[in-house]
């Protein structure tokens, strides 16, 4: 008898990928006889190569090396020589369905998240909009798995140990986190404009925060040359950021940056989601986009989320659509102090959370 092998396929975007870390960890932990591989493009490998031990990570550049029919029959027959029991199909496109669709004319137990694709053109219509909340990936991912058997209780904190990874791997520009320093990291890009804080605004609101926490350092998070001009301005502004991107090679090191952090400032992007599954909290800014579309980072509330409610909005799932305005004031109207008051709101309430009870007690009878 095979021993239960599942393959689980999720490709696409950073933050996509990093989403379904909470759930294979959750199954991991489940069935810890069960073997899971995750395949994915190389990106991944930092999410999931010591996750658990019964995880293993598969790569394949499916823009390359797998492309088009030839190369994903080439994947397909890679594949078989695993002998998987179960595919779980995390991202329904034509790669993944194609690769599906070989798998069940072969017998295999397949099934695929469901993406409620009705329900997010209703979420996103111009007219007759319907604003409610739609299922999110992890919900969509673990209803996979109960397809095929293995139902889950998603508990999920961290990639990394309690007390985060270790910083001796990072550069001596990073340091000890000393015991009286805020760690604050800012991301304020991403991959389409409508998911952008105006770069201008989101410098005013880093400046005050700079003047009222004077012991703080900001970890600027994003590559590529419109972060690095940037970035290198607000560095040369305000000595106490460091540019990651600059420093860090690798993304497991920012990882292990991002887990020590107090807190994480982004747009709804990658960086919102890799902060998540290191357990940080997040403060969010959304534009185009809306929370409503399930796409909320792992463990992140809606009262960390920064928006205006406007009739158009949303007006994409991804933040790749034109604006319907044309001025984008789902972000320009965003002022900087309200990004600043929701940071200092988060802030406070997760110190009070993380303070021990005798210092709640001491505080409560003063």
């Amino acid at each position: 008898m095979k021993k239960e092998h599942i393959l689980i396929i999720r490709f696409s975007s950073l933050g996509d990928v990093a989403m379904a870390v909470p759930v294979v960890y959750s199954l991991a932990k489940t069935y810890p006889q069960l073997r899971i591989t995750v395949l994915s493009r190389e990106y991944a490998r930092a999410f999931f190569e010591d996750l658990a031990p019964n995880v293993s990570f598969m790569e394949a550049d499916v823009k390359s090396e797998y492309h088009g029919i030839r190369g994903l029959n080439a994947l397909y027959r890679r594949l078989t020589a695993k002998n998987f029991t179960a595919i779980a199909d995390f991202h329904d496109v034509l790669r993944s369905e194609y690769l599906r669709m070989r798998f069940s004319i072969d017998r295999y137990r397949v099934a695929h998240v469901d993406k409620h694709r009705k329900l997010r053109r209703l979420l996103t219509a111009r007219h007759n909009k319907s604003l409610v909340q739609l299922p999110s990936p992890f919900k969509g991912y673990a209803d996979v798995l109960a397809q095929l058997g293995y139902p889950v209780t998603l508990g999920f904190r961290s990639i990394f140990p309690p007390d985060g990874g270790n910083l001796n791997l990072l550069p001596a520009v990073v340091g000890a986190k000393k015991r009286y320093e805020l760690w604050i990291g800012v991301a304020p890009f991403a991959a389409h404009p409508g998911k952008v804080y105006p770069p201008e605004l989101m410098r005013r609101a880093l400046a005050m925060l700079a003047e009222r926490h004077p012991k703080a350092r900001f970890f600027l998070f994003g590559r590529g040359p419109e972060e690095e001009r940037v970035f290198a301005e607000w560095s040369e502004a305000m000595p106490r950021c460091v540019n990651v991107g600059r420093h860090l090679e690798a993304m497991q090191q920012e990882l292990i940056l991002m887990s020590h952090l107090d807190l994480m400032l982004s747009m709804d992007s990658a960086n919102m989601h890799l902060a998540s599954i290191v357990g940080v909290p997040v403060v969010s800014v959304w534009g185009a986009t809306h929370p409503a579309a399930g796409f909320m980072g792992w463990g992140q509330t809606p009262e960390r989320a920064v928006q205006l409610d406007l009739p158009c909005r949303p007006c994409s799932i991804f933040g790749n659509k034109p604006c319907l305005r044309g001025d984008f004031a789902c972000m320009r109207d965003i002022a900087p102090e309200q990004v600043v008051e929701r940071v200092e709101f988060v802030l406070a309430k997760t110190k009070a959370q993380c303070a021990p009870a005798s210092d709640v007690n001491d505080n409560q009878q003063q």
